[in-house]
């Protein structure tokens, strides 16, 4: 039985000898292709600025006196013109009316001399009268109409006074802030009302100082925001400040926009200061382009193996990269799974839907 058992066990090993075990390799990796495109492309500079709105007035008292009535409530947005407070009107209505008062008799006194003037005019000149009783009716017409001017004046400035009683809104926009209650005294000068316009916003826009070169007044701006995703908003650059921040050494550039849409002073937004254009350039995909140790790479696929190509990026835009170097253009590339590839890595290509259509190309504006 021993015997036999040694036997048995000798015929297994020479079948294991002549059975060497396989090795199993790495399954190959599920991945989406894409190709290199060339098109036109902006150049620019990106950054990421605030929002801040042109027409931010603070409304104040122009005349001193109590808060009778107010109409307008923080949040709540007003027109031009729109009457927000009320200020007692009852002084400088009863100052209007004496100097109104003044103006008309001043008027009458004027009427009369000028005719008592024409009357000793034609005795003067039927010699009933001396030239002299004719020159002291003059002074005294002239003197009138010296005194009625200063009082129309007075009566000018009576009424400005009384139309600042009431505080009306100098623009259309929001109320940001409510100073004033009924029954307050202000004095000229106190704040009653913190008013912003969205109509027209500036964006501040910070970029190092090796930008500086490259920004000019003039230049278009794509701006996004939180606030409109999806929706680029044109602006143009209105001013570069002259000096670099003492804090952040950043160079500030202003971008003005007419027509900033659902933006609101503020806010946040992603911005390209548009620098330049290639007529030709290479875009891939931002997802195709991986960083490895040896710079940013991207994975040409041929014969379902992976081959890594190191490539040098320019610009950014809507989702795709410029390649300056290292593609011609036409590869197909490797674009979902390119992060889990490595140089001669086996792949396994999805086949993306008829339907579906690759993402279009970007235009310059």
């Amino acid at each position: 039985m021993r015997r036999a058992a040694l036997l048995v066990a000798a015929a297994l090993l020479a079948a294991c000898g002549d059975k060497p075990a396989e090795k199993k390799g790495a399954p190959p990796t599920l991945i989406t292709t894409t190709q290199a495109q060339v098109m036109p492309l902006e150049i620019g500079e990106r950054t990421l600025g605030t929002l801040e709105a042109v027409n931010d007035p603070k409304i104040g008292a122009e005349i001193a006196g109590k808060v009778v009535k107010v109409t307008a409530r923080a949040g709540e947005a007003v027109v031009k013109g729109q009457l927000l407070a009320q200020i007692d009107p009852t002084d400088a209505g009863h100052q209007v009316n004496a100097d109104s008062g003044e103006v008309a008799r001043l008027e009458a006194l004027l009427l009369q001399q000028e005719r008592v003037l024409a009357r000793q005019s034609e005795l003067v000149q039927k010699n009933f009268i001396s030239k002299n009783a004719l020159d002291e009716a003059t002074a005294q017409r002239d003197a009138l109409k010296n005194q009625l001017a200063s009082a129309r004046a007075r009566a000018n400035l009576s009424r400005n006074a009384l139309d600042k009683t009431r505080v009306v809104a100098p623009l259309a926009g929001i109320i940001e802030t409510q100073v004033v209650a009924p029954g307050d005294y202000v004095k000229v000068g106190d704040p009653l009302f913190r008013m912003v316009s969205n109509a027209r916003l500036r964006a501040n826009l910070p970029f190092p100082e090796s930008a500086a070169a490259r920004l000019k007044i003039g230049q278009p701006v794509r701006l996004s925001s939180p606030l409109s995703p999806g929706e680029a908003i044109s602006a143009v650059v209105e001013d570069i400040r002259p000096t670099v921040g003492d804090g952040n050494r950043a160079l500030e550039v202003i971008a003005r926009l007419d027509n900033p849409g659902p933006l609101k002073g503020g806010g946040s937004v992603d911005a390209v200061v548009v620098t330049g254009a290639r007529e030709q350039a290479v875009v891939v995909p931002e997802q195709a382009v991986v960083l490895r140790p040896a710079g940013k790479v991207v994975y040409r696929i041929a014969g379902g193996k992976a081959a890594q190509q190191v490539v040098e990026v320019g610009s950014k835009q809507r989702g795709l990269i410029e390649i300056t170097s290292g593609l011609r253009g036409g590869e197909t590339l490797a674009l979902d799974g390119a992060g889990f590839l490595s140089d001669g890595a086996a792949v396994n290509v999805k086949e993306m839907p008829k339907t579906a259509a690759p993402p279009a190309a970007p235009k310059p504006q």
